[in-house]
């Protein structure tokens, strides 16, 4: 079967659409016959090295198919499912896992950085990791759905404790995550101020349900932000980006504001005066991808159709060096997916 390797860290060249052996399920797994996968920027920081990651690699973490054969203690009446790959990866017994904190574990991990991903053929895979999706997603949709929705709930609900009628900054509108935070937070009752780089996508991101949308290239922010919460500032700032925006975030805030973070894609270094974090009572909240009960309660949103995926482009696999090409660009908005038909 063919699969997306990577056997060193680098560029586009590293990316290498090669013949290998086709998996066979083990006790507990199924074998899926894949139809589509998405891009994620973990894909291109993955590619570019990030430590630890084990060589050669099948890259990509969403995904989506057709379970085809079930291993040992697997029910056949799964076979012919549909389904979308939840493609995390926990202990499941330790205190953490058994709490209900599985983003917690020690052995946390995801498929496509510290395991064998999905851009393949054919996968392997535990068959609580195999999820039906609703019939009204295609399966395209349905591989891009998993991860950045589980990691925009578990931002948004599970730290953040985002209530109805706050209002909520989402910076990088555009992207997987926050396409999704747009839908999640709307869904929740909040007033959304979305920010992105170009009036296009601002348009999007109103057609997304987006209250205020700001272009971050063009717009005085403070200044619209202030004239948009009346003066008060917003209750919650959705941060995936990094240095570039870390300071607007902090100024942004409202008195008990929080900011939630999971990224870092323009920097990791940020400057924060703990005397307006003290004397304000704001919270800065870091969040990793996200537990059984953030993706159980996207899959609730999902099913009742108040959020749904967001697809920008699709490429064959075979043009898997252009995709990474378009995603690094930020030309998209939502996800850029993978077609296996």
């Amino acid at each position: 079967m063919k699969a997306i390797q990577i056997h060193e860290h680098g560029g586009l060249d590293v990316l290498k659409l090669e013949n290998i052996s086709c998996p066979s399920p083990a006790k507990g797994q199924v074998l899926v016959d894949v139809k589509a996968t998405s891009l994620n920027h973990l894909d291109i920081w993955v590619r570019k090295g990030i430590p630890g990651v084990p060589l050669p690699l099948i890259t990509g973490s969403d995904a989506s198919g057709v379970i085809s054969v079930v291993g040992e203690n697997v029910d056949e009446s799964r076979i012919g499912e549909k389904v979308m790959i939840q493609p995390l990866i926990y202990c499941g017994t330790c205190k953490t896992c058994l709490s209900g904190k599985e983003n917690l574990c020690k052995s946390l991990g995801i498929m496509g950085e510290n395991a064998q991903g999905v851009n393949a053929e054919k996968i392997a895979i535990d068959s609580t990791q195999a999820i039906v999706f609703p019939e009204n997603l295609d399966f395209h949709e349905a591989a891009s759905f998993a991860l950045v929705a589980q990691t925009s709930y578990q931002m948004l609900i599970n730290r953040a404790n985002l209530q109805s009628g706050e209002t909520v900054m989402v910076w990088g509108a555009s992207s997987g995550v926050g396409s999704m935070a747009i839908q999640i937070a709307k869904a929740k009752g909040a007033h959304v101020i979305a920010i992105a780089g170009t009036n296009e996508k601002c348009g999007k991101a109103r057609e997304l349900g987006a209250d205020d949308v700001l272009n971050y290239h063009s717009d005085n922010m403070l200044a619209q932000i202030q004239s948009i919460t009346q003066g008060h500032g917003v209750d919650l700032v959705f941060e995936h980006v990094g240095e570039a925006t870390w300071n607007i975030s902090m100024k942004s805030l409202a008195r008990g504001g929080r900011v939630v973070t999971c990224g870092a894609t323009t920097g990791y270094k940020a400057n924060l005066n703990l005397t307006h974090l003290f004397f304000k009572q704001q919270s800065v909240l870091g969040s990793t991808m996200g537990s059984k009960s953030a993706f159980e309660g996207a899959m609730e949103l999902l099913k009742d159709e108040k959020i749904k995926p967001i697809i920008n482009r699709k490429f064959p696999i075979d043009e898997i060096r252009n995709a990474h090409e378009y995603l690094e660009s930020g030309a998209q908005f939502g996800k850029v997916v993978l077609s296996y038909e």
